[in-house]
């Protein structure tokens, strides 16, 4: 008997977050948990930070390359976040897609608008609040990486943040790490067996009928 598979398309699946909710922790976990889903790697202006690669955590560019990119229309989505620039290359998300592979996407509300408005049907997106804006500020500041001055402008972007809430399809408070890592987990699984994203379901369900 010849086995039957359903193809399916993948899925862009955003988690944004206040800086220091706990989105980057999540989503490493994810990405480590599921073989069928790779990290989106956007473009960015800014100067990479210790420990980050070239291609692993951003493509770092130019300012005039970036502007390049975006009147090109090579980004699905760009953005100024403080005083840089970034953005998510378009060729290499449309590719995943197309062969049924899902990405995440690290990115604020404005990009996930951008996405929302021109691929609303391969969107999921997913908020995370932390538990207190108490402990907001006590991860922030417990990374030692910032100066005080942009501490106080991480802090009151956040409040800015976290009332987009409304827009996103889910939204998980972050108490406690492993059981938001599982419920997003569960949000991508769901996802994935949506009827429009298995694209293959006529042709499986046809060939299941035609055995008889």
């Amino acid at each position: 008997m010849i086995e039957l598979s359903v193809q399916r398309r993948g899925l862009m699946l955003v988690l944004s977050s206040p800086s220091g909710a706990g989105k980057t922790t999540i989503s490493r976990a994810i990405l480590r948990a599921e073989d069928d889903l790779a990290m989106s790697v956007s473009v960015t202006t800014r100067a990479p930070r210790p420990g980050e690669e070239e291609a692993r955590d951003y493509y770092f560019v130019s300012e005039d390359e970036y502007h390049r990119m975006v009147a090109a229309k090579e980004l699905l989505e760009h953005a100024k976040v403080f005083d840089n620039y970034y953005g998510t290359p378009r060729a290499h998300v449309e590719r995943e897609l197309a062969a049924g592979r899902d990405v995440m996407f690290d990115i604020d509300w404005q990009g996930t608008q951008q996405l929302k408005a021109s691929a609303r049907g391969d969107l999921v997106s997913v908020f995370i609040l932390p538990p207190s804006i108490k402990e907001l500020e006590r991860r922030l500041r417990g990374r030692a990486q910032d100066t005080e001055e942009v501490m106080r402008r991480r802090m009151a972007r956040a409040s800015d943040e976290m009332s987009h809430w409304p827009e996103y399809d889910y939204v998980v408070v972050n108490q406690n790490v492993d059981e938001s890592i599982e419920q997003v987990k569960s949000i991508l699984t769901a996802e994935r067996l949506r009827r429009d994203r298995q694209v293959g379901l006529v042709s499986f369900v046809n060939g299941m009928r035609g055995e008889n």
